[in-house]
């Protein structure tokens, strides 16, 4: 009995990993295309439906197993279900590149300026009084700010309501990778300087007066005066 392709060799040749892409966007598309949380098909199923061995099956599942879209699950009642990534799946795939192919610390001090400039005046077109409400909280503790031990706390606090005040899924998630890349990057320019506490709270108090009074064009330019003014900041964004 002759053995097929799969059997004869491991190794994957260029044929092989088109073919397994290939099969990886047929079950991405079946995936897309029904509820989260819904059986696409057992390995047999799939293998007999998409005209590939089970091997190919399996490696285009381990794909999208790393994309966060398919469940695997085993024993009885299993097979491979559909699900929809979270946002932190996405963050943490695109970070991963990011690392992989690294820019210099400037290009990503500006992408993440730019963005947090959006971001301001986005958040200052919001209508919503229990998060306008947050906000002023939050601008009661920033004004108290002595402690460099405080700043962290604050600023992921202000991320996250900003955040909130947007609603952008797709902008939140490049917003946070830019900033994740801009807090973990090594600094290549020589740039130097030290943190200013009192410039960063004043700055920050001055873009959320301007977001307070849905002024999105004064909220921009405040955000991009402190962008200029600010070396670094230390962001942090916390997980469960």
């Amino acid at each position: 009995m002759q053995n097929s392709p799969e059997q004869v060799s491991s190794r994957p040749t260029n044929g092989k990993r088109q073919l397994v892409q290939k099969t990886a966007i047929a079950l991405r598309q079946r995936i897309l295309a029904s509820p989260s949380g819904e059986q696409i098909g057992s390995l047999p199923e799939l293998a007999r439906d998409l005209e590939v061995g089970i091997v190919t099956i399996q490696q285009a599942a381990r794909i999208l197993e790393h994309e966060g879209l398919l469940e695997v699950r085993r024993g009885p009642g299993g097979g491979y279900y559909g699900r929809r990534p979270q946002m932190a799946d996405l963050e943490r795939m695109l970070g991963a590149y990011l690392c992989g192919a690294p820019g210099s610390w400037r290009e990503i001090l500006d992408i993440t300026s730019l963005l947090f400039n959006r971001l301001c005046a986005a958040a200052a077109s919001c209508h919503d009084e229990v998060l306008r409400s947050e906000l002023q909280e939050l601008r009661t503790r920033i004004a108290r700010c002595c402690s460099m031990d405080d700043l962290g706390g604050l600023e992921s606090r202000l991320q996250e309501i900003l955040f909130q005040m947007v609603s952008q899924p797709l902008f939140e998630l490049l917003t946070r990778v830019a900033l994740g890349s801009a807090r973990d990057v090594k600094r290549d320019d020589g740039a130097t300087g030290t943190f200013n506490l009192s410039v960063w709270r004043e700055g920050r108090l001055r873009i959320i007066d301007a977001i307070a009074g849905q002024d999105p064009a004064l909220a921009h330019f405040e955000a991009d005066r402190q962008n200029r003014q600010v070396l670094s900041i230390p962001f942090r964004f916390d997980h469960d």
